[in-house]
């Protein structure tokens, strides 16, 4: 009997997923390692239907309707006179990034585009303004933090917290890249802002060509942030700790989330100096490195997965979970001018 409920399960389980069709088709600009690694294979395992994909290199233009047996072109206005496709995912050179935009929020079509969306303040003001101006249903930014399951936990708890500090640390090799602000820091910049709402710069200090200490004041926390580029990618290092007066929270990699409570005090003094405390750890979240199943793929837990899923169920309108609108990164693009400026 069990292992029949157990085999039901299975297949019920299978159906449903296999049932989860798309109406609509979608298009691709660019072609790059970080579309390979990160986002066609979420597109795929959701299939999400790519009528075409686009690229300005005839040579790759071959090799990608050979592998991907995909419509290719070089043309992103045979795609906006389109009118079966209904959305549009942008990966491509981040300084195009802002023409690109442009052309799609003024033809209607929802937009799915990779940070950085553009280059200035100014020019995202520009998107925000064509985008209600001509009703483009979704316009919304790759940030995938956001998305990251640890993340979504945390967030469910802060309501509850009284929140006193955090300390962030962003740390790779060297980023030659580009610009390491947009390219790089955006993502933990854009992380507290989203956590903690809009901040103040308390203090500001590049203490190398690529690399900031900063002190932030948000309506509820004050917090410090070492960004830098100054150690080594295969020793990367992204953590986040936040104090709040009941425990402490520590984020490590996106891959755990864990809360620490601290102990109580009687009449202001310390009940650990009183009485021997028990140190007790509670793991939120944890990405099991055995079951290679889609919740324990790093795709999952760094947040990819769940941001192409939320765009492709509110651009088909059963889904209303986008929290990343060109909209929403306004107070992050503040943050960064701001840095520039200091």
């Amino acid at each position: 009997m069990i292992k029949q409920l157990i085999n039901r399960y299975k297949r019920l389980r299978t159906e449903h997923f296999l049932a989860q069709t798309h109406p609509y088709s979608y298009a691709f600009v660019g072609m790059g390692q970080h579309s390979l690694t990160n986002l066609y294979p979420v597109l795929h395992y959701l299939g999400v239907p790519l009528k075409y994909i686009c690229v300005t290199s005839e040579r790759k233009a071959q090799m990608i309707a050979q592998k991907y047996r995909v419509k290719t072109t070089s043309s992103l206005d045979m795609i906006l006179n389109d009118d079966e496709v209904k959305g549009i995912f942008v990966s491509a050179t981040p300084s195009a990034h802002f023409s690109i935009a442009s052309h799609i929020l003024k033809s209607g079509k929802s937009l799915f585009i990779e940070k950085p969306p553009c280059q200035t303040l100014a020019e995202l003001d520009a998107l925000i303004d064509l985008q209600q101006f001509h009703g483009s249903p979704i316009a919304m930014v790759g940030l995938q933090k956001r998305y990251a399951p640890a993340i979504q936990i945390f967030r469910k708890r802060l309501a509850k917290e009284h929140l006193v500090s955090y300390d962030l640390h962003y740390l790779t090799g060297a980023y030659l890249e580009g610009d390491a602000l947009l390219g790089l820091y955006i993502h933990p910049l854009d992380l507290v802002v989203h956590l903690f709402g809009k901040p103040e710069i308390l203090a500001c200090q590049q203490i190398a060509p690529s690399s900031y200490l900063l002190m932030l004041h948000h309506p509820k926390i004050t917090g410090t942030l070492e960004l830098s580029t100054t150690y080594s990618w295969t020793a990367t290092e992204e953590s986040l700790k936040v104090c709040t007066t009941s425990g402490i929270y520590r984020f490590s990699q996106m891959e755990e989330l864990s809360y620490e409570p601290i102990p109580s005090t009687v009449f202001g003094l310390p009940s650990e100096k009183i009485r021997p405390w028990k140190k007790s750890i509670e793991h939120l979240y944890t990405r099991n490195n055995y079951t290679p199943i889609l919740h324990n793929n790093q795709i999952h837990s760094q947040g990819y997965f769940n941001e192409i899923q939320a765009f492709v169920e509110a651009v088909e309108g059963y889904g209303d979970n986008v929290i990343s609108s060109i909209k929403a990164t306004r107070d992050t693009y503040m943050l960064m001018e701001a840095i520039k400026q200091r």
